[in-house]
């Protein structure tokens, strides 16, 4: 972790506090990774409308359910839906082994002509429909088939390869999920007792939910996680958009009485100039709404990541559309783990080890290739920021941190203090504390009645259920009567994820918006629920 990129606790405060003043962030989503489950898979390709931040609304082609699917993941998230038409396409959740069938029914208008469906990383065979230049292609109004077998664990792209410069910008693409065959060994490393406990976060509060769709990214012991999201990075030039849709809602008397262009052959997809940025088919404060939220009827997926201190969140991050687009995740570097569902190892096993190491890199930006898919683990835990976290060093404070052998607490997993960073143990935030933390921290807070308060700032530095009452002394922290949320509801720290391309984090030109979404970082006291 490098403390000129996330640990400035001004940059941090101001994040958190930014988080809370846009209340139109309203009620705290969170992502998980959604989709759909089975074997076989009855998909259509149609048009519909999505909606912007700005009120735009824009034509776009994408994927949808042609009949209802086998299942939904996780299954407890609530309001799962696959309409007709989504963007991005519905997220196919397949087991490691599994052979699946995809059939495809080309509902686009007639001008758009054939249209397919690539499944790079994975032998495809094809029936039906007709030959194209990369697969077979359905014709208007009729379908094709493609078979594969998912033998390659991790996260993986599919998207149109039928004049995909102009289909793939319209919206015809999606993620596919094969959940790994994990070895016993894996099972046990990743199911223990210790990490059980720490993720139900059973201390008088309740036990949380298990989103995840296993225990391990890949059949590899350090691939275990807490918890995932899946974030599909992509843009859209609506100039390209308006012509495809005059093109598909043209009439002779409309046009004048001249006759209508016959196919999409007009469309210039080139000079290429997007001003709307998508993660997971919406644009910022959108894609911090639930998933399935019914004001999003054709873009079912948001981008909300939460998490406790300690916990090990696998991102799965695909690039989709034409550019490059570098994410930037603060609070910590990725470790990646793999691209397109290759685990990147060491190339020998060392002496005494039972598997090689991993050998991804530690990524300070996830600059996403398009059609590229990666997958990474990060985590925050606190560590570098020099001073206490957790707020400890009150009166009567009964807490301790003994370190482990990476210089955690991690004797109790049930503890509020569970991971904290021992180094900092009892070091203040504080060079002039309003409340009971002891001073000669490295820096001063602002006066609590400037600061801002919202659904994600409980208006404490600290996190833990006794925050707000290690903070309080002669003048509260926050004022009296102006706590948007008590740690044991939200009120945590909040990091903003988003594009390093500073154009990607507007919409349609105006600040904030577009590629951003914040992540938060959880007290342990409350329980994320992702059902919702």
């Amino acid at each position: 972790m490098r403390v000129t990129k996330t640990n400035n606790m001004a940059r941090q405060l101001r994040i958190a506090t930014t988080a809370a003043a846009a209340s139109l962030l309203a009620a705290a989503a969170h992502a998980a990774a959604p989709g759909i489950t089975g074997t076989s898979f009855h998909l259509d390709a149609q048009a519909a409308y999505i909606t912007q931040p700005d009120g735009a609304s824009i034509y776009s082609w994408g994927y949808g359910c042609a009949s209802p699917p086998g299942g939904y993941a996780p299954t407890a998230v609530a309001g799962a839906t696959c309409p007709d038409m989504q963007l991005p396409g519905p997220t196919l959740i397949v087991n490691q082994g599994a052979t699946v069938t995809v059939t495809l029914t080309n509902s686009l208008p007639a001008q758009a002509g054939r249209t397919s469906m690539l499944f790079p990383g994975f032998e495809v065979t094809a029936s039906g429909g007709v030959d194209g230049l990369l697969t077979k292609e359905a014709q208007t109004a009729g379908t094709v088939t493609y078979t594969f077998k998912a033998d390659s664990p991790g996260t993986h792209s599919y998207y149109s390869g039928t004049q995909s410069d102009l289909q793939v910008e319209m919206g015809l693409y999606g993620a596919i999920i094969v959940v790994p065959t994990l070895s016993g060994r894996v099972a046990t490393a990743c199911s223990n007792s210790s990490n059980d406990r720490a993720r139900a976060h059973d201390f008088g509060t309740g036990v949380e939910q298990d989103f995840r769709l296993a225990s391990a990214a890949y059949d590899h012991a350090a691939t275990c996680y807490d918890r995932e999201y899946l974030f599909q990075l992509s843009e859209i030039d609506p100039k390209i958009h308006l012509a495809a849709e005059a093109i598909a809602t043209c009439t002779t008397a409309g046009n004048g009485g001249a006759s209508c262009p016959a196919n999409m052959n007009s469309v210039a997809t080139e000079q290429y100039h997007p001003v709307y940025f998508l993660v997971n088919g919406r644009s910022m404060p959108d894609d911090m709404d639930p998933n399935y939220a019914s004001q999003y009827p054709h873009q079912p997926y948001n981008g909300n990541p939460h998490m406790h201190p300690g916990e090990t969140t696998l991102l799965r991050i695909i690039g989709q559309g034409r550019w490059q687009h570098p994410l930037h995740e603060h609070g910590n570097h990725v470790r990646l783990l793999a691209r397109d569902g290759n685990l990147l190892l060491a190339p020998n096993v060392l002496e005494g080890e039972s598997e090689p190491r991993l050998a991804g890199p530690l990524l300070f930006t996830t600059t996403t290739t398009p059609g590229q898919a990666m997958d990474g683990i990060f985590y925050w835990t606190g560590r570098g920021l020099n001073w206490d976290v957790f707020g400890h060093g009150y009166v009567g404070d009964p807490s301790v941190c003994h370190p482990d052998a990476n210089g955690y607490y991690t004797e109790d997993p049930t503890a509020q203090n569970y991971y904290e960073w021992c180094g900092d143990h009892n070091k203040p935030l504080e060079a002039h504390p309003f409340g009971n933390v002891g001073n000669g921290g490295p820096m001063t807070l602002p006066d609590p009645n400037i600061v801002a308060n919202g659904a994600w700032y409980g208006g404490s530095p600290y996190l833990g259920g006794e925050a707000t009452t290690r903070a309080v002394g002669t003048t509260p922290i926050p004022p009296s009567g102006t706590i948007a949320n008590d740690p044991g509801g939200e009120a945590g720290f909040a990091f903003m994820w988003h594009s390093h391309n500073e154009r990607e984090i507007t919409t349609n030109n105006i600040f904030p918006g577009g590629m951003m979404m914040m992540m938060l970082v959880d007290p342990r006291a409350y329980l994320i629920d992702e059902s919702k």
